[in-house]
This record gives C-alpha cells, structure tokens and sequence, in this order.
C-alpha cells in the first residue's frame, strides 16, 4: 500500500473521473475509488438525485463495490482514494470496512469528518484508526467542486 506520487494521482484521476459522472448527473461531483494490490476493485460517485437515497455518496457506492469485489465486508489491505475528505458517515463506514488508508484531495471544511470540523479516522478512542493522507491533486479536486457550486448559485 506504498503507492507513489505517481501512482496516487493515477488513483486519483480514476476519482475525478467518477466524479466528472456524478457531475453529469447534476450531483455533487465527489468520486471515490478503492484500490488494492495496485488495481481498482470499487468506484462510487456521488448519486443522492440519481437513486433517490440518502446514503449514496461516492465511498459508499464504492465500499459497496469492493465488499462484491472481495465477498467480503473487511476490506483489509486496500486504500481509498477519494477527491474531497470523506463526512461523518463515511468515515463511520471506512472504519467498519476496515479499509487502513483513505488518500483524498481536497479538505470539506462544511462536513469533513478526517480532519476538518471531526477526526472519526484517527480517534483513538475507536477500535479501528485509518492512515490518512490529503492534498493529492488538491486543486483539482477542489475545483470541480467550486465550479458546481459556482454554477449552481448561478442558476438561483
């Protein structure tokens, strides 16, 4: 789970380009992938609108993937890479994953629950601590973000 620079933007750009799905389907444009053994075994974008549920955020969708994956709720050995820092519940569900490491982009100082307004990932007071990494592709994944809610004010 050493991956590179290189290795992690590759990763990341995998999670720009769900997000770029979400984004096409007028939803926060968040993307998520979670990698192990160097490949891609789940992807999620955000799809609230799209499956009119809640709970679909982009880690979510992609945790799903991954338990299909490895039939398997532990997804040990793997890292998620998503582009804006996962909320309160995501956070909650990569630890009940057991997923060791989350890589994201760009800080969520409104709900960021991995070191912006709440720290789930690494409280010590959890069973389960999540090696946390951020600001890879930060300006990136920070813009399409302030882009769709840029365009979105605009529309009001």
């Amino acid at each position: 789970m050493n991956y590179t620079q290189e290795e992690k933007e590759a990763f990341m750009r995998e999670a720009l380009r769900e997000a770029e799905r979400a984004l096409k389907n007028d939803e926060i444009p968040i993307g998520c992938v979670i990698v192990k053994d160097g490949k891609i075994i789940g992807r999620g974008h955000n799809a609230r609108e799209e499956l009119e549920r809640a709970v679909m955020h982009a880690e979510i969708m992609a945790i799903e993937a991954a338990n299909a994956h490895e039939n398997s709720w532990r997804l040990l050995d793997t890292t998620l890479f998503v582009t804006i820092e996962p909320c309160v519940m995501c956070s909650g569900a990569i630890g009940l994953a057991r997923i060791p490491q989350v890589v994201y982009g760009a800080k969520n100082q409104k709900f960021g629950a991995a070191g912006s307004l709440y720290d789930i990932l690494t409280d010590e007071r959890l069973n389960h601590r999540v090696a946390v990494e951020t600001g890879i592709l930060e300006e990136e994944c920070a813009k399409i973000m302030q882009d769709f809610f840029r365009n979105r004010r605009k529309k009001k």
